[in-house]
């Protein structure tokens, strides 16, 4: 029997990131999950909520959470995972990564005293890698910020940068709305929170982290029809050759285990099921446009949490991730 090595939960695993999440960890060589907390499921088999794992897991939602695990995983809604730190403490040595919004930009990231890591490895492997707890980045500024991180270090991001992105309606998470009924979403696509996305504020913080002037940045979001994946691009002044722009984004990511330049243009299909990041650069004029493409629910959530795992616990960063997409 393969041994495992560390113990893993999950809170609020009936979700697609726990979904995700709970697919992940049981083919991931080093772990055991050790309970799936919810408070509607308790008792039921993971499957009832997640039938892709049929024959994979005999586990059942728990209503109890052990707080001696090595790791926990908070998969709750955007404000929730505060209050449940508040009323669930776990063991000095337990790590958490937590994948809502509530502790990734700094006014927040102090939390009973524990700091709060800002968990994107192309941006602090190393901080990463010596934290106690993680805030995942959101899919959006995944997506976003590894397009543009190489500008921003180099301090070409001084002009205004102009953003269009479409997400997949795994995006909006399982709980049903009116712009994610299948009626409404099927043949059909919107735009939504013009100019103010949530995810402008941690996008803003990481640019600024390198002490460059940085312009502003106008994002519009956009509802596909498709299931998941993020397809955004990027476009700003550049005065450089696309040469010299191609060696700038090579040279930034020559470390980076999951974030790759591609020489062709992009298609969503790529990335699908895994947790790559693909950009590619075109120059027009005056302007480089990069392209840059995730699966919001693996890169942009939970693939990035066990990168981040692998990170902190000193296992290869690919472990359990080495996924391949669904191009056909």
């Amino acid at each position: 029997m393969r041994k495992k090595y560390i113990k893993t939960g999950i809170i609020g695993g009936s979700g697609y990131t726990g979904g995700e999440l709970i697919r992940l960890l049981l083919n991931h060589p080093q772990t055991e999950i050790d309970f799936v907390f919810s408070t509607t499921r308790a008792g039921k088999p993971i499957t009832s909520a997640h039938q892709d794992l049929l024959g994979q897991t005999e586990l059942k939602f728990s209503g109890e959470v052990n707080p001696a695990v090595d790791v926990v995983f908070l998969c709750l809604g955007h404000g929730n995972s505060t209050s449940f730190l508040n009323e669930n403490q776990f063991s000095a040595s337990t790590k958490i990564i937590d994948l809502s919004n509530d502790f990734r930009l700094q006014a927040d990231s102090i939390f009973n005293g524990q700091r709060f890591i800002y968990g994107l490895p192309e941006l602090n492997k190393s901080a990463i890698q010596s934290a106690e707890a993680i805030a995942n980045p959101g899919c959006f500024a995944t997506a976003i910020q590894l397009a543009l991180l190489p500008l921003a270090k180099s301090g070409l991001l001084s002009d205004d940068v102009h953003v269009n992105a479409v997400t997949g309606s795994t995006g909006a998470g399982v709980g049903l709305s009116a712009t994610s009924h299948f009626s409404w979403r099927n043949n059909n696509v919107s735009w939504y929170k013009p100019f103010t996305h949530q995810h402008l504020g941690e996008i803003g913080e990481s640019f600024a982290s390198f002490g460059n002037s940085v312009g502003k940045l106008f994002f519009l979001p956009n509802r596909g029809n498709f299931t998941r994946g993020i397809l955004a691009t990027a476009y700003t002044k550049y005065s450089g050759t696309l040469e010299e722009a191609l060696q700038l984004y090579n040279d930034f990511y020559k470390d980076a285990a999951f974030t790759h330049i591609s020489d062709e243009a992009l298609h969503l299909k790529q990335v699908v099921n895994t947790n790559q990041c693909h950009i590619h650069l075109h120059k027009h004029d005056n302007l480089l446009l990069i392209t840059s493409a995730i699966d919001n629910l693996i890169k942009g959530a939970s693939g990035q949490a066990v990168q981040n795992m692998n990170l902190m616990f000193g296992f290869p960063e690919t472990e359990g991730l080495l996924l391949k997409a669904g191009v056909f």
